[in-house]
């Protein structure tokens, strides 16, 4: 049986991938997702704010150094041993790179130009097999036109695409108008890979203490409709990888994910619930299914059930919704 994918160029012995989470913060948990299977790992985001205090911070001590004293320069630190998140972030992805087989992918997240592409070129450096680009933005501001939204993703893309020569992946929101537009969009503006879908953590209201808080939540099974549906449409349209995540809490999710048109599939709030050895379950689970069913290969059962290889093909579109709603009998009648 052949497990062995492709995703932006690169074999990976199987589709199964271990998504940016808290757990790759340690070397020794990256060592043991690759022990417990993991085709590649995604390291955590290192965040555009971070990298935006790393510059403040220096330009803080350079600022303060030119004002004062020329022997009070002596009490700030050398700038080649200041050690900022930025640093920590690279050390720890060059040392991931040295110490496990499976690819290594950088993770960064904001939504401007700003210090990412020169990150992008020390992750590159670092040895990053590819970049990922996690754009989290809410446009909170009311004069803001869609287009400009859209517009700003694809300067970001472009900007780090230019500045390396390993693959980048995007990781969308669900949320744009015509998403299917905006992914033909990023395929041809030169995205390797999209990873379908961010999933935005909005705040809560804490009414004892009149606060707004942060809520986390891990994901559900139930959330894999939405990727599920346009991973599906996708499929065998545009030239870039397709990368599923959101929902990954057993093989049927992967299983689902591939028959869509996935070729990776993607996990954080599984392994976050379940433990590092989740990773072993899911790959398992997989070749099971795939031998009760006998499929050779993951590249046999990719895609089987997208839009464009499915016989009814309004079952993605207005009729199946009309469907879904007639079908409905509620248990009060």
């Amino acid at each position: 049986m052949d497990l062995r994918t492709t995703y932006m160029g690169i074999e990976l012995k199987h589709p199964i991938v271990a998504s940016a989470s808290p757990l790759s913060e340690k070397l020794d948990n990256i060592k043991r997702m690759e022990d417990a299977g993991a085709a590649a790992v995604v390291m955590f985001s290192l965040f555009e704010e971070q990298i935006k205090h790393e510059h403040a911070a220096i330009e803080h001590l350079i600022t303060s150094g030119a004002e004062s004293y020329a022997e009070s320069l002596s009490y700030f630190p050398d700038f080649d041993d200041y050690d900022t998140g930025p640093d920590e972030y690279l050390n720890l992805l060059r040392q991931a790179a040295e110490a496990v087989d499976i690819p290594v992918i950088g993770s960064l997240n904001g939504i401007t130009n700003e210090g990412w592409v020169n990150m992008a070129c020390m992750m590159q450096d670092a040895g990053a097999r590819a970049i990922e680009l996690n754009t989290y933005y809410i446009p909170a501001h009311l004069y803001m036109t869609g287009r400009e939204v859209e517009q700003r993703y694809i300067e970001v893309l472009k900007a780090v695409k230019e500045s390396v020569t390993i693959p980048v992946a995007l990781k969308l929101s669900p949320f744009f108008s015509a998403i299917g537009n905006m992914a033909r969009q990023f395929d041809e503006a030169g995205a390797d890979a999209l990873v379908l879908f961010n999933r935005f953590y909005q705040p809560d209201f804490d009414l004892e203490r009149m606060e707004v808080v942060p809520d986390l939540e891990l994901s559900t099974p139930s959330e894999i409709r939405l990727p599920l549906l346009w991973i599906a449409v996708l499929h065998g349209r545009i030239n870039a990888s397709i990368a599923a995540t959101r929902g990954v809490h057993s093989p049927v999710e992967v299983v689902k994910y591939l028959m869509a048109g996935a070729d990776v599939v993607m996990t954080t709030s599984g392994l976050l619930r379940h433990g590092i050895g989740f990773l072993t379950t899911l790959v398992d689970g997989l070749q099971a299914w795939m031998e009760e069913k006998q499929y050779t290969s993951v590249t046999q059962m990719r895609g089987s059930m997208s839009q464009t290889n499915c016989l009814d093909s309004s079952a993605f579109e207005r009729a199946n919704y009309i469907k879904i709603l007639e079908s409905y009998a509620p248990d009060y009648e």
